[in-house]
C-alpha cells in the first residue's frame, strides 16, 4: 500500500481519525501545553471523556457516509490521542514522522500498526533537531506551506512547535516544490493572540478558496505572498475571534465537501453559497482542547 497526498482536498480514501478513550482526564495547569486547554482548565470547563468520544463518533459517521476507510490509533492509557494530525504528515508518497514536543512523544506509538501496512522505505524519520508537527504543514499541489515561529518563541513558548530547520529539511527533500514558511504569532496564554498551528489560521479549499486570518501572521510580507497566490475574490477572511474559535480548522473530504462545526453559522453559510456541501458536526468540546476537524485527522491517501 502506498501513501498519496497532493493537497488538502482531493477525494479522501484513507485517514487516521483520533480517539478520545483514556485521554487522561483534565490535566493540571502545569501540564497544559496550549492556551485553549489552559483556559478551560482554569474555568473548570475542560471536557470529559464521554463528551469527546461522542463528538468524534459523530465526525466518524460523516466520514463513513462518504465511504472513507477510517483507521484508529491503538489506545495508549492516559495519553491524549485525539489530535492525530500532528504526529505525522504525508506529502506525495512519503510519510514523515513528526518530532513533536516532549509531552506528545508517545502518540506516534498508537499508529505503528497502521504504518506497518505501508512501504517502510517511504516512512521518513526526521533528524532529531528538526522539530515539526503536522498541523503546521499544509499541502497545496506544487506548494508546501509551513507554519513556524521566531527563534525566541520556539525556545521559550510551549506553542512553538515547528522550527526553521524543518523548513530547510523539507526544501531539500522536495527540491521541485515551492516551500513557503509563515511566521505565526505565539502565546501560551492568549487564545486570540496565538496560532498553535498553521491550520488554525490558513486552510485552502477545493473550489479554489482560502480560509485565512491575516492577524495571525507576524510579517506583512507573508500577507503579500498569500495575496499573490490566491485571487482576492477567493479569499475568505476570518477575524481574530473567529480564529480563536478555530473556524479555519475545517476538513475537506473532497473538493466540494467540507466538515465544519455546527455553530459556525457565518462561515458555513458563506461556504454553502460558494457551492460547497457543508457537513455540520457539533465539536465544541473537542475544540476546548485546542483543535478541531483537521487536527483530528491524519489523511494517508487522497485520490
Amino acid at each position: 500500500m502506498n501513501f498519496r497526498i497532493k493537497n488538502e482536498f482531493n477525494t479522501l480514501k484513507k485517514v487516521v481519525l483520533g480517539i478520545g478513550n483514556n485521554f487522561g482526564g483534565t490535566p493540571s495547569i502545569e501540564d497544559v501545553y496550549d492556551p485553549h486547554s489552559r483556559k478551560h482548565v482554569l474555568e473548570n470547563t475542560f471536557p470529559d471523556e464521554k463528551k469527546i468520544i461522542f463528538e468524534v463518533n459523530q465526525f466518524r459517521n460523516v466520514l463513513e457516509k462518504y465511504d472513507v476507510d477510517i483507521l484508529r490509533p491503538k489506545n495508549i492509557k492516559s495519553i491524549n490521542q485525539i489530535f492525530s494530525r500532528d504526529i505525522g504528515f504525508v506529502i506525495e508518497e512519503f510519510f514523515f514522522k513528526s518530532n513533536t514536543i516532549e509531552d506528545r512523544r508517545k502518540e506516534i506509538e498508537g499508529i505503528n500498526h497502521i504504518l506497518s501496512c505501508f512501504d517502510s522505505r517511504k516512512i521518513i524519520n526526521l533528524p532529531v533537531n528538526t522539530k515539526i508537527e503536522g498541523g503546521d504543514v499544509v499541502v497545496f499541489d506544487d506548494y508546501i506551506f509551513i507554519g513556524t515561529c521566531s527563534e525566541k518563541d520556539f525556545l521559550e513558548k510551549k506553542v512553538g512547535r515547528t522550527n526553521k530547520i524543518a523548513v530547510d529539511f523539507l526544501q531539500n527533500f522536495f527540491s521541485d516544490k515551492k516551500i513557503i514558511s509563515f511566521e505565526l504569532k505565539k502565546s501560551d496564554i492568549s487564545i486570540e493572540n496565538s496560532c498553535l498551528h498553521l491550520d488554525c489560521c490558513f486552510q485552502p479549499l477545493g473550489l479554489g478558496h482560502l480560509l485565512v486570518c491575516f492577524d495571525a501572521f507576524n510579517h506583512k510580507t507573508d500577507l503579500d505572498i498569500i495575496n499573490n497566490i490566491f485571487p482576492k475574490q477567493k479569499i475568505i477572511e476570518i477575524s481574530n475571534d473567529e480564529m480563536g474559535q478555530l473556524q479555519s480548522n475545517v476538513f475537506s473530504i473532497s473538493e466540494n465537501v467540507v466538515v465544519s462545526n455546527k455553530k459556525f453559522h457565518k462561515i458555513n453559510n458563506i461556504l454553502l453559497k460558494l457551492g460547497y456541501i457543508v457537513e455540520e458536526v457539533e465539536y465544541s468540546n473537542v475544540s476546548k482542547m485546542g483543535g478541531l476537524f483537521r487536527c483530528s485527522t491524519l489523511p494517508l491517501i487522497r485520490l
